[in-house]
């Protein structure tokens, strides 16, 4: 059929101009013209912009259609089509078939899950969404999901998990779409789950634990009671500051302890589709720097560093009975006290010690911004402190000056 790119363009007073668009009334029902044999644009009116869609025939009597882009109703926004390319999109997306083909939301995460083993990332994002997700959306196309189907998922899953559960969730997908998109030129708009599975704002202020040292070194001390390798683990844990999937791929050539400051080289969290796994110095003290030697001597420089006391490496999940056990020893309350909170402990530990906030950004692979909106209270008062060092007390006496003025001689 002719419904190449460079076929002859059909006009329409109806489509064609946006005053003439906008005039139409919104409703569901798209308004079509025909520009090839078996072969329609259409477009649908809304409150907002519009969408344009196309309509197949399918040569046994029947068609199929499927929303191909935004109109360029108001003005000219990144991905929106005008009448014209609308014309050309639709002959595109003629051409490359039925979407009936393409793959549904499940196997788009079964690529993206693929995707992360290959970049060595954690493939436990997408098992989480996996846990929620029900059958229906998983079989939905991914180029025919709408807005409200991805938004009633999220905010299904807002009534049971805490938002900020539901954010990294909902990111897990919209990572796992964006994948699709980038694969299949069939899926020509993204719309759908970048406002359906918009971030919830405000899901990090949820009250983060912080310990006072003492607590912190009687969870570590606990924690060896457990076993050597899970002491070393919450150690490292509490002296860094790392997350745990950061502390499971350091290996043995990471530690550089044989220098006057000893320290590791943490890999990155690889959060974020695409971001490459980086190693940056992390100052460790010297007593711990000889317990990791001691412990990985004999060992391969690509060897995992932190092992469970079977040997083999710790997997997700693998600490947390211990980790809990460890806080019932050091008279903690589990519920309470995760081993995040050896993280949130660091973190403020160094902000108290007027460490600069972009090193400890840096030292705990996270960004100022995510410290400053998260740790806010605490910058608050220790920027506090500081600035008060400096403050003018006018009831205080000025000090007495020993200077005696030079007084020229005629």
């Amino acid at each position: 059929m002719g419904w190449g790119v460079m076929a002859h363009r059909v006009r329409s007073m109806k489509l064609q101009t946006r005053g003439a668009r906008l005039r139409l009334p919104v409703a569901k029902k798209p308004v079509f013209v025909k520009i090839a044999p078996g072969l329609s644009l259409g477009y649908r009116r809304n409150q907002t912009t519009g969408t344009w869609v196309v309509r197949v025939a399918d040569g046994n009597g029947a068609n199929w259609t499927k929303a191909i882009g935004a109109a360029d109703d108001f003005e000219e926004t990144v991905g929106s089509l005008d009448f014209w390319q609308a014309q050309d999109r639709a002959r595109a997306v003629a051409r490359a078939g039925q979407p009936s083909g393409a793959e549904t939301v499940a196997k788009a995460l079964d690529r993206y899950e693929d995707d992360l083993q290959t970049r060595g990332s954690d493939v436990a994002n997408v098992e989480r969404v996996r846990i929620h997700l029900s059958d229906k959306l998983a079989q939905k196309n991914v180029a025919l999901l709408t807005t409200s189907d991805l938004r009633a998922w999220r905010d299904g899953l807002a009534r049971e998990l805490a938002a900020a559960t539901v954010n990294r969730t909902a990111s897990a997908l919209r990572a796992a779409l964006n994948l699709a998109a980038d694969q299949n030129e069939r899926i020509v708009s993204r719309k759908s789950w970048e406002v359906g599975l918009a971030t919830i704002p405000d899901a990090e202020r949820a009250r983060n634990v912080i310990l006072p040292e003492t607590q912190v070194r009687a969870i570590i001390a606990a924690a060896y009671k457990e076993s050597e390798q899970v002491g070393l683990m919450v150690e490292l844990a509490a002296v860094t500051g790392a997350r745990v999937s950061q502390l499971r791929r350091v290996e043995v050539q990471d530690v550089q302890g044989d220098r006057a400051d000893p320290r590791l080289m943490m890999p990155s969290s690889a959060k974020g589709y695409g971001k490459k796994v980086m190693r940056r110095p992390v100052p460790i003290p010297e007593a711990l720097a000889a317990r990791l030697r001691l412990t990985s001597a004999g060992k391969p420089g690509n060897a995992a560093l932190m092992v469970k006391p079977s040997g083999e490496p710790w997997r997700r999940s693998d600490h947390s009975r211990l980790f809990k056990r460890a806080v019932r020893r050091a008279a903690g309350d589990p519920s309470e006290v995760t081993v995040y909170a050896l993280r949130h402990s660091n973190i403020v530990r160094q902000i108290l010690a007027n460490v600069p906030i972009r090193i400890v950004a840096v030292n705990h692979d996270t960004s100022v911004a995510m410290l400053e909106r998260t740790y806010s209270r605490h910058i608050a008062d220790h920027s506090d402190g500081l600035a008060r060092e400096s403050l003018l007390d006018t009831t205080v006496p000025e000090a007495s000056t020993s200077v005696v003025p030079i007084h020229r001689s005629g």
